[in-house]
């Protein structure tokens, strides 16, 4: 623990409040610092795709090789990869982009009980993020399309807060592609029957806000598809 964690855990044991308000002060500018960071360096990746999924999935599993097999024929495609910077899914995807020799961006996040960043991300492309919120913003603002294969409570919140932004149009809509039938097809006959038709929670149009795919190929043509409609120019 760093010595201004010790001195504001002290603070909240010695009811020191004035202590409490000036460490909440200067949180904002690190919160600030964060963002400064991550606009300068991500500004000028050009057009990428995010691609999330469980830290937890091992090589052999048949979503690694399957994020692995989708980065590395998106980037030849001409986008680059963001991941969470981590292992599992992440690792698999920034494979791939090396692979297909685009660009490899990791935005991770320091987790207490979390491996660092994987070895797969260019060096001048990694950022470390202490704060979830920032790290949101930056896979909303500079991706082009999510990709969400199988994961569990971190790849459901990205997923869908950026459903819900879309929705609500604080944002463009841009595509999101879940892969994997088999993990998503329960979920998606929950929302379906029990969100749409019985609750009438949302509406039959916001159905459309994601779609699925089980290979690779599927979500390639998926995303240009999509741009074709769009004045989007890959630039590396």
């Amino acid at each position: 623990m760093s010595s201004s964690e010790d001195k504001i855990k002290n603070a909240f044991v010695e009811k020191d409040w004035n202590e409490i308000k000036t460490f909440d002060s200067w949180t904002i500018f690190k919160v600030m610092s964060e963002f400064v960071e991550a606009f300068e360096k991500l500004s000028r990746i050009g057009p990428c795709v995010s691609i999330f999924g469980s830290a937890r999935t091992p090589p052999d599993n048949k979503y690694y090789k399957l994020a692995r097999e989708i980065a590395t024929k998106l980037t030849k495609n001409g986008y680059g990869i963001i991941t969470g910077g981590g292992p599992g899914i992440m690792e698999a995807a920034n494979i791939g982009a090396k692979e297909g020799k685009g660009r490899s961006v990791g935005l991770n996040i320091d987790l207490p009980k979390e491996q660092g960043p994987n070895d797969y991300i260019d060096a001048d492309k990694l950022i470390n993020f202490n704060h979830f919120f920032v790290r949101k913003v930056m896979f909303v603002k500079y991706a082009q399309g999510f990709i969400v294969l199988p994961g569990g409570f971190g790849t459901f919140d990205e997923l869908f807060e950026a459903i819900t932004l879309i929705q609500t149009e604080k944002i463009g809509k841009f595509p999101i592609i879940l892969v994997g039938s088999d993990f998503w097809e329960g979920l998606i006959e929950w929302i379906k029957k029990v969100m749409l038709e019985k609750e009438n929670n949302i509406c039959e149009k916001d159905m459309e806000l994601f779609s699925l795919a089980d290979t690779a190929d599927e979500v390639v043509a998926q995303i240009n598809t999509f741009y074709s409609k769009y004045m989007l120019s890959p630039n590396f």
